[in-house]
């Protein structure tokens, strides 16, 4: 046993310190480059799911510069606007803001089945030399039964 305490004394204690130096720095290294690889994923989930769109006002008033760009526009369903053409799958109609510009839809895919209930749509898709939107994604908020928030509908473009 005499032996055995006295061996811990073969390793001198300036190689021990250096040791013991390496392997801190190696923890800490490996602690940075989580906390990057996290902030990194937090900031991208952030800047794809940002849910940020246009009024039809602004889209009419960037339309220049926006033609064939992708962009999301949020507006009011105008009442009797729908236009559905089960052959074709299309889907057309109007959206409108709070100053009473109004923008053509046309959506290539299935018609939600709670369309005549959607008080209002976020289309995202571009604009078109004619001015009518294409639309690839309707997302539409409806007013539901039994809830005070309206519901939300996510369909998307067949083409």
């Amino acid at each position: 046993m005499a032996q055995l305490a006295d061996s811990s004394s073969i390793i001198p204690a300036e190689l021990a310190d250096v040791r013991s130096t390496k392997k801190n720095y190696k923890f800490l290294v490996a602690g940075i480059l989580l906390l990057t690889v996290v902030a990194a994923l937090i900031v991208y989930s952030t800047f794809s799911t940002a849910a940020y769109y246009m009024t039809v006002s602004e889209l009419n008033e960037k339309a220049a510069t926006l033609q064939g760009q992708r962009v999301r526009v949020s507006g009011a369903v105008v009442d009797g606007s729908e236009q559905w053409a089960p052959r074709e799958v299309t889907l057309r109609f109007s959206i409108d803001d709070e100053h009473g510009a109004q923008l053509p839809i046309v959506f290539y895919g299935p018609r939600p089945d709670n369309f005549q209930r959607a008080a209002s749509a976020i289309v995202e898709g571009e604009l078109l030399a004619d001015g009518s939107f294409q639309a690839d994604t309707l997302l539409l908020k409806c007013p539901s039964r039994y809830e005070e928030e309206p519901e939300e509908i996510f369909v998307q473009s067949t083409r």
